[in-house]
């Protein structure tokens, strides 16, 4: 059985100080963001997406961003899936991104609200028919008793819809995590590496301080 313990890694290819640190965590999110998509990340917008419930019980998975700006991180799922029953009860969340290529991660914290009717339109329509589809056609974390079950109930979507535009479930469409704090981790040669926060205050400033690794 393969050991972790024998798995070495030693970053070292790049730095982050606070004098070339963009003020706006944003920006500075877009330029990593930019130079990330440059580097040939693959899944440049994978993140993993930590909710907790109701009762404090932690879950977390891999989702992908869909849109940024200064309002938040947007993603889209089913409103009846775990994590949305989660962030229902609990609307608050955490982001990471980890860009192995630039030894680069970014964790982002903040509330979570949905998206308007209107953005979920635009961006479900915007989506390959097919996948629209599996949208209608999946229960998202509920328990299946086969493959072929969901299979009959996109081939049964399918001819219903026809040619006909797919209208947007009601239970389907987008959060948008409004961040009260983003850290910027580049990894540095012997674990010393840098780590820069922004915490949002509450004129909607930033604040810039440093952590140790």
């Amino acid at each position: 059985m393969p050991n972790p313990q024998n798995i070495r890694t030693n970053y070292g290819k790049h730095a982050l100080d606070e004098s070339n640190a963009l003020p706006d965590p944003i920006a500075q999110f877009a330029i990593w963001f930019d130079e990330a998509v440059k580097a040939g990340v693959p899944e440049v917008n994978a993140m993993t997406v930590a909710t907790a419930d109701a009762s404090g019980a932690p879950a977390a998975r891999v989702l992908l961003l869909k849109g940024f700006d200064e309002q938040g991180f947007v993603f889209f799922t089913n409103y009846a899936s775990r994590k949305g029953k989660a962030l229902d009860a609990n609307p608050r969340a955490a982001l990471v991104f980890f860009w192995h290529e630039l030894e680069r991660q970014v964790r982002i914290e903040g509330t979570v609200e949905r998206t308007s009717r209107a953005e979920s339109e635009e961006y479900f329509h915007s989506r390959p028919r097919a996948a629209q589809i599996a949208a209608w056609a999946s229960h998202q974390s509920r328990e299946v008793a086969t493959r072929s079950e969901l299979e009959d109930r996109e081939t049964e979507l399918t001819a219903r819809f026809g040619d006909r535009t797919i209208p947007l479930p009601d239970f389907w469409g987008g959060y948008r995590l409004a961040p009260s704090m983003i850290e910027f981790w580049q990894g540095r040669s012997n674990r010393m590496h840098d780590r820069l926060l922004y915490t949002r205050q509450a004129d909607g400033s930033w604040i810039i301080s440093r952590l140790e690794p």
